[in-house]
């Protein structure tokens, strides 16, 4: 059968015989549209959309995507399909920006020890849907507090000291925060959201110990379903009372809004962190693509593919809001919110006001499993590509070491499925791959642009596609990208402010094993530079010569040939 297929291998211009390569062409694309569109496409985009000018808001998104977004996208795969290694082994290129390589690789094992608990989270609301009445429709439950308090009887949504069941059911039924004063009394694992994170690892494992012969068929299902899903729940949102004001409320145009510099901050965050640059997973994805693969076509179609479905979720998350604005006689910026909140509280309580209320939270809920899935399937063969690649011992034992990493990634997830969970939960995804991967993919754009050479990129393209890069991504790629991500990093700093989980501030330990974390993978960057500066032969200045030379260029350097340019040139000559 297909599953059990010996997979096709590569043979690259020097006659070496290379990794597996994808199935089907598909399979890749699946892959790459699966791992990009996650839960973020449904709980961030549509918010920032409508609290952004509305349809306004898609004027500094489209532009941040043309200049930044696709040029950046495209580069990742261009750089992993040249050169068939994960995200720390393609740097042979340039060794002395392999620091970020493993920066990016840290990132997302970071992100995966938080990841796959909202993964686990979306599998426990699945199986609390196969009962006759939801458990977070009414306040009777031990569960829940004297402030719980039913729409109906709460026409102060904002109160508060006023929780509805659904709010209850998350913080209280699923979380046990109530249990927990803090991040310093987290409690035990709770054994309901401990098993749910098991089922998912043994998922994710499942998927990824064969490499691309698993995941390549296994995003048939989980790249696919949602669209399926985010259809049908269109279909009956629409038909809802009060759905078509908020539509019209999602795209309602404001252009004085364009005049507010944060709304422009907004858009390029969100491209920043929509598409899934700078996790190396796009590295390591397009390395098993054949090597004449257009990886051009790719970019430009599984980016806009990422887009559009973020638009596309925008209309089924407002037609769900406008219904419960109407039908419970409250603004419609009462009950609008993004993050965590509007796919566990605020979705959960509107579908359980419908007609055949398990049906569809059962529905809406494999969406969410499936969304999460691919996604925690990139990020985790982004690690394990990249260091398999880079120790090559471990290919011969993919299996066992998959084990291993999805194993770590599940005994570090344990704090977060205690009482206090939520705070361990808030502070790594305030901290693991905020500022760290803007810095990372700033780092990157640096050493292709200016150490490699923009034009040698180009000209790898060209031998892998017939087709070289024009001016357009050129441009991007040397100036307008980078200093794109330099105004990013800038900004993040400067609008940092620590993490809070409603009116919980957390102690300043806490913000420094934060900020630790942070550091641990930026500093990656530095650290490897000094090493290969350290260890390689000669003077300091034979040493640098090594370090920006491609390893397949060493002889180059010892005959004194070392490659230089001058930024004057660069500006003159876009050749």
């Amino acid at each position: 059968t297909t599953l059990v297929a010996p997979t096709p291998t590569q043979t690259n211009p020097s006659g070496e015989e290379e990794r597996e390569t994808w199935g089907k062409k598909i399979d890749f694309l699946l892959s790459v549209i699966g791992f990009a569109v996650d839960l973020a496409n449904v709980w961030r985009f549509p918010y920032l959309c409508y609290k952004n000018g509305g349809g306004a808001f898609l004027v500094p998104y489209l532009f941040f995507m043309l200049i930044a977004g696709m040029p950046l996208f495209y580069m990742e795969l261009a750089l992993g399909q040249y050169n068939r290694e994960g995200a720390a082994g393609v740097w042979k290129i340039c060794p002395i920006f392999k620091g970020v390589g493993f920066t990016v690789i840290l990132i997302s094992l970071y992100v995966g020890f938080y990841y796959n608990v909202i993964i686990s989270w979306a599998l426990f609301y699945l199986f609390s849907s196969f009962t006759g009445e939801l458990p977070w429709v009414h306040c009777n439950n031990t569960w829940n507090s004297p402030n719980c308090s039913d729409w109906a009887d709460n026409t102060t949504v904002s109160d508060i000291y006023k929780a509805t069941p659904a709010q209850e059911y998350f913080e209280r039924g699923v979380l046990h925060i109530q249990d927990s004063n803090g991040i310093d009394d987290l409690g035990r694992p709770r054994w309901q959201l401990t098993s749910c994170l098991a089922v998912v690892i043994v998922l994710l494992y499942f998927s990824l110990w064969k490499g691309v012969k698993t995941s390549g068929k296994v995003v048939w299902i989980t790249a696919t379903m949602p669209y399926v899903v985010l259809t049908v729940l269109l279909i009956r949102g629409v038909t809802l009372p009060g759905a078509k004001d908020g539509i019209k409320a999602y795209l309602s145009v404001d252009f004085l809004r364009l005049c507010d510099a944060k709304v422009w901050i907004e858009a390029a965050t969100q491209i920043c962190f929509s598409l899934g640059v700078g996790f190396g997973v796009l590295i390591a994805f397009s390395s098993y693509n054949k090597f004449s693969n257009n990886c051009y076509r790719d970019a430009i179609i599984t980016s806009s593919i990422n887009s559009l479905t973020s638009f596309f979720s925008g209309f089924v998350v407002f037609s769900f809001l406008g219904y419960m604005s109407h039908k419970h006689n409250v603004p419609l910026d009462k009950v609008a919110r993004d993050g965590a909140g509007l796919v566990f509280v605020i979705y959960p309580e509107a579908i359980a006001t419908l007609p055949g209320s398990s049906i569809w939270a059962v529905i809406f809920f494999i969406m969410l499993l499936t969304l999460g899935i691919d996604s925690a399937m990139g990020g985790m063969e982004s690690v394990i590509t990249g260091l398999i690649d880079e120790f090559k011992f471990l290919h011969k034992h993919r299996e066992l070491f998959t084990l291993f990493i999805v194993v770590a990634t599940f005994l570090i997830s344990l704090f977060c499925v205690t009482n206090g969970g939520m705070y361990v939960f808030t502070l790594l995804d305030h901290f693991a791959a905020g500022t760290s991967i803007l810095f990372g993919v700033l780092i990157e754009a640096i050493g292709i642009a200016w150490f490699y050479g923009v034009d040698r990129f180009s000209d790898d393209i060209e031998e892998m596609i017939g087709q070289r890069p024009g001016m357009y991504w050129r441009l991007c790629w040397k100036f307008v990208s980078p200093c794109f991500l330099l105004f990013m990093v800038v900004v993040s700093f400067a609008t940092f402010n620590p993490p809070n989980y409603g009116s919980y501030m957390f102690p300043p330990w806490a913000n420094m094993v934060g900020w630790c974390l942070a550091m641990s993978s930026m500093t990656m960057v530095p650290l490897y530079a000094i090493y290969k500066l350290c260890t390689l032969p000669g003077k300091f200045c034979d040493r640098l010569a090594y370090a920006i030379t491609p390893e397949t260029e060493h002889h180059l350097v010892d005959n004194g040939e070392v490659r230089q340019f001058t930024v004057c040139k660069d500006l003159i000559l876009m050749y």
